[in-house]
């Protein structure tokens, strides 16, 4: 496909470009399911006048569906976006750095999406949505569904949508809370894909820090002990990925702990575990969730995130060996390459 694409653009350089423009017209208007016309044009920098002629183009080819309200895609638009995402992939160089990380971790599936989800909404957004694609086609009847807390993972609950109710599966939460937005805490985002799929769902009412004392005591409650069983009978887990330093303030850990995880080399965070540029863990919390001998036996373990500030922490939970799927967008997938080159240099 590579080479078909290179000798399009010798012979008819503006179809490419033509093709890429019509091809993110469609994307942006199915991230937003309705989008105004002036802020569609924002959006892709383009001029209204430019958009209109684009718009009426697939309009008339039935892609679009454009009202008062605002501009909508067809089904028939989402099915040629869904073809089209190999050609986009190879076009902007994405599917040889799926590859590359694939290859280098081991990973059964690498997706990355266009653009930098830190400094775009747009890409944060499609990260969940690609997320959300990679789970249902993994997901099997009476399965139970583990997921973590955080922005992103609530993105992927967000696309999340079945044709059909998933009446035989559950989805429950991987650890307790952090005590942040509700809209983040693992529990909210365990009931939203439920929900959104008709499946069932457990919840885990208690925190995700515990001392040695309270955990004892929470771990001998039936009803704890019971959901506890649900949660580490999980065959799939879908988790973020952080910055050590950056969660270990917000889990509100004592000064004294941060500066040991940081002089062992913490450098990211996954599942409550603090691994090293390695993949070692270096610090592990008392938690009523998930443990990293589930995490170990854990038959799909899908990792979701990005940014460029989060390369680093993607490669070392990557290099930590139990994960299966990743799924990132361009800016961390370029960081992680450089991550591979280099070592490849020193060794």
């Amino acid at each position: 496909m590579r080479q078909i694409i290179e000798l399009q653009q010798q012979l008819v350089p503006d179809l490419l470009d033509v093709m890429r423009k019509r091809y993110s017209i469609l994307h942006q208007v199915m991230l937003t399911e309705l989008i105004g016309r002036r802020t569609l044009a924002s959006a892709l920098s383009l001029t209204e006048r430019v958009l209109r002629t684009e718009i009426e183009f697939l309009k008339a080819q039935g892609l679009l569906d454009v009202h008062s309200s605002g501009i909508r895609i067809t089904d028939a638009g989402r099915e040629l976006l869904e073809q089209l995402e190999p050609v986009y992939k190879t076009m902007f160089g994405l599917s040889e750095l799926e590859d590359r990380i694939r290859t280098r971790f081991g990973l059964s599936q690498v997706v990355i999406v266009a653009g930098d989800s830190e400094s775009s909404a747009q890409t944060k957004r499609e990260l969940g949505r690609a997320s959300a694609q990679v789970l249902r086609k993994l997901m099997q009847p009476n399965d139970v569904v583990a997921v973590t807390g955080g922005t992103t993972i609530a993105q992927v609950a967000n696309h999340l949508s079945t044709s059909t109710a998933l009446k035989t599966n559950w989805f429950v939460p991987a650890r307790g809370g952090l005590g942040e937005s509700l809209d983040y805490q693992a529990n909210t985002i365990a009931s939203t894909m439920a929900k959104r799929t008709g499946a069932q769902y457990r919840l885990l009412h208690v925190p995700d820090h515990l001392g040695e004392e309270a955990f004892s005591s929470i771990m001998q409650e039936p009803n704890i002990r019971e959901i506890v069983d649900v949660i580490r009978s999980a065959r799939i887990v879908v988790h973020g990925i952080g910055d050590a330093m950056v969660m270990a303030r917000r889990r509100r850990l004592e000064q004294d702990v941060i500066d040991e995880m940081a002089a062992e080399g913490a450098l990211a965070e996954s599942f409550g575990f603090y691994f090293d540029r390695n993949g070692a863990v270096v610090h592990k919390m008392q938690t009523v969730g998930l443990r990293l001998e589930d995490i170990v036996k854990t038959e799909v373990v899908i990792g979701v995130a990005g940014g460029k500030s989060k390369g680093e922490a993607i490669a070392a939970v990557m290099r930590f060996g139990h994960n299966d799927v990743l799924v990132t967008d361009e800016a961390a997938a370029l960081e992680i390459v450089a991550i591979i080159e280099q070592e490849q240099k020193v060794t």
